[in-house]
């Protein structure tokens, strides 16, 4: 790319629209939208969003739910030259108020029923603008974006300018907002189109929320740089997966969707006869989900690996002239990226032997939102992202350039594709009457994969209710952070330095699903 070519992620993913700007690109019950659609209602609503005068870089949080319009509204803060923000639709005020006040965005969209709270907490914390924007498309911010003029010249970007903000839950309990540029998210979107074998004609099943980075940068990004019709539905519906996806090629999934369809008798070998690729990602697949799926359909779900803060970094090949798809592995890295496996005095491991999981690559974020020592303690001396998971790389009858998860070094737990951090909802249990120390696992479940548990240790002389308990965490915290069980013990298993032995919990509560 040249020097002064313009970097802003849209004018790339605009390259990929189809000579035909009138055709279907995106399907969902009961509308339709063309790639001049995509366009246009993204100029407009950029265009508002200038309008209101604020600087190139300033935030704009979106807590909504998932429409084609909140995907243009993404699309129109890129071109806007301003940084996008998501927000989980399931968090709560008291997590909102702290991603706010965090990142003192400069504008907020919400729901209409969100609006009296979320209006209050943005105008305390800086906002100059709080719009709405609702799963039908409609909204304050759709009523003013109409008035503006659809020919919106897309701001000029550097590689290094940021555009997108995804905040991940610290193990610390403070959450911290990875910075993504557009040269990381396009380099990534790039890799893929490419590696995945994206084609214009493709039909992309779009299921996933789009407040993280599976579905709104892997699975869009892809579609919209092949110039493929999206078809969008709100969240994984069997009924309407099993309607539409004899018209699909591609489809992307948390594991627990592939759970979901094969518990369901109809879906059946003919119902995938003109998919090409099943994708899985965002929390482990189960070797018995992906031998089932094999042996219902006769398709092989490639499995892939990324985070937030990298986006896709490890991915099994969708050629096979360049590999087979092995289950229990993410696959080899992809082209342009690097992944190394270290001990821990950071040495490379064995092959086939756990260590710590390290990346670099074009696509790798520029850093925590105004956390620059935490930055610095996630990049090695030469310059290797810690992910902070514990892999292999080969191994028996494993290609030695292709990766495993072991686990994840900072209790990470992946819960129906959420990532849920224990010390978080440790510190919320911590500060309830009766309660002495809490420690928050994950254990095996057959739909989520994992399934939030916590373990309470009540105050002498106290007792504490674990209906209560989850009560309470209901009211602050997102469902599905909420522990599915809570037990009441005497006293949490301990090494001889005191920290508390997790693994221990897990054993003693494993299949209590």
């Amino acid at each position: 790319m040249a020097r002064d070519a313009n970097a802003n992620l849209y004018t790339v993913l605009r390259g990929g629209f189809p000579a035909d700007l009138d055709a279907v690109a995106i399907e969902t019950p009961g509308r339709t939208y063309s790639w001049a659609d995509i366009d246009a209602i993204s100029g407009r609503m950029a265009a508002l969003l200038r309008s209101f005068g604020v600087p190139a870089g300033a935030r704009v949080a979106v807590q909504v739910e998932k429409s084609p319009e909140a995907l243009m509204l993404y699309l129109a803060t890129l071109r806007a030259g301003l940084v996008y923000l998501p927000l989980n639709t399931a968090y709560r005020e008291a997590e909102v108020a702290y991603f706010l006040g965090d990142a003192e965005p400069a504008v907020v969209v919400c729901g209409d029923g969100a609006q009296s709270g979320c209006e209050s907490l943005a105008r305390a914390r800086g906002a100059v603008r709080v719009l709405t924007l609702n799963a039908d498309g409609g909204g304050s911010l759709a009523e003013a974006a109409a008035k503006m003029d659809p020919a919106f010249e897309t701001a000029h970007s550097a590689p290094g300018d940021l555009a997108a903000i995804l905040y991940t839950s610290g193990t610390t309990g403070r959450s911290k907002g990875a910075m993504l540029t557009h040269a990381n998210l396009a380099a990534n979107a790039l890799t893929l189109r490419d590696f995945w074998g994206w084609r214009a004609d493709d039909v992309l099943l779009h299921m996933l929320p789009i407040f993280h980075i599976h579905g709104l940068f892997v699975a869009s990004h892809g579609a919209l740089l092949a110039g493929a019709r999206m078809i969008w539905l709100p969240k994984l519906d069997v009924d309407q997966a099993l309607r539409y996806l004899p018209r699909c090629t591609l489809m992307m999934g948390v594991p627990t969707y592939y759970v979901r369809l094969l518990a369901d008798p109809r879906f059946t070998r003919e119902t995938c006869a003109h998919m090409r690729l099943f994708i899985s990602g965002s929390a482990p697949l189960l070797v018995d989900t992906f031998r089932e799926f094999q042996a219902r359909t006769g398709m092989t779900i490639l499995e892939r690996y990324g985070m937030s803060e990298t986006g896709m970094i490890a991915s099994n090949p969708w050629d096979a002239a360049r590999g087979e798809r092995i289950p229990g592995t993410v696959g080899p890295a992809l082209p342009g990226q690097a992944v190394r496996v270290v001990d821990d005095a950071g040495r490379p491991a064995p092959v086939g032997e756990p260590g710590h999981i390290q990346v670099r690559g074009p696509n790798v974020f520029a850093g925590y939102w105004r956390m620059p020592e935490k930055t610095r303690e996630e990049f090695t001396a030469d310059g290797w992202f810690r992910t902070g998971d514990i892999g292999a790389l080969g191994g028996p009858g494993i290609p030695d350039d292709y990766l495993s998860i072991v686990g994840r070094s900072k209790d990470l737990i992946i819960s129906g594709g959420y990532n849920v951090y224990p010390k978080e909802i440790e510190m919320v249990i911590d500060a309830m009457p009766g309660v002495q120390e809490s420690a928050v696992i994950g254990v095996p479940h057959a739909d989520f994969g994992e399934a939030v548990v916590a373990v309470v240790v009540p105050r002498a002389g106290a007792s504490v209710d674990p209906a209560a308990i989850q009560a309470g965490l209901r009211s602050g915290l997102a469902n599905f952070k909420v522990p599915k069980k809570i037990h009441v013990i005497d006293a949490l298993p301990r090494n001889a330095m005191g920290k508390v032995q997790k693994n221990v919990l897990r054993q003693q509560y494993a299949g209590l699903d």
